[in-house]
């Protein structure tokens, strides 16, 4: 497959009390477990871009970058440290917070790429920009947007072709975990 994946585990959990969200235990196993056994018959390669608890990371098997851009710049910084990391022209980006994540998201996403330089997953009106199929060869672009001091998901994508592609029929999968609460109802 010429897809590779780029898990995004580079916050800080402010919703959840400064924890590392993706290593809290739901049903038994780290939320980013759950993310990595739905994301990985899905795609070649699997990079973790993750900027605490490296090597709790590094336990899961799969390369771990860290943000190029300083001071927890958010999603796109982990994305840029991933793509400079990847092997293929494609990459899928998921956070490691949405543990039920569809089992088809990349061949969906693929589907609809054509040439576009990123195919978002929607339902209903809400896009879910993190859950995107990225051309590695915006990566050039991206780091100019950041540079520049440019950190919100929407503005960067403004800049680029975007399809977005209806997910409706699995709506409850691109449900992320923020905060406690929610990982005990979950």
């Amino acid at each position: 497959m010429n897809v590779s994946a780029i898990v995004l585990a580079g916050g800080l959990g402010r919703r959840m009390g400064g924890v590392d969200k993706g290593l809290q235990v739901l049903h038994g196993k780290p939320m980013i477990g759950h993310v990595l056994e739905r994301l990985s018959p899905q795609v070649g390669e699997i990079v973790i871009n993750a900027n605490q608890n490296l090597e709790r990371y590094q336990a899961f098997g799969h390369r771990v970058v860290s943000d190029a851009i300083g001071g927890f710049a958010g999603p796109l910084a982990g994305l840029h440290a991933g793509l400079q990391a990847i092997a293929n022209p494609l990459a899928i980006t998921v956070p490691c917070d949405s543990p039920f994540l569809p089992t088809d998201l990349v061949a969906r996403l693929r589907e609809h790429l054509a040439s576009n330089d990123l195919a978002v997953a929607k339902t209903g009106d809400q896009a879910h920009p993190v859950f995107a199929l990225v051309r590695q060869s915006v990566a050039a672009n991206l780091e100019t947007f950041l540079t520049s001091g440019g950190r919100k998901i929407d503005a960067w994508y403004a800049a680029l072709k975007v399809v977005e592609v209806s997910f409706d029929d699995e709506a409850d999968a691109f449900r992320n975990i923020n905060t406690l609460e929610e990982l005990n109802r979950a």
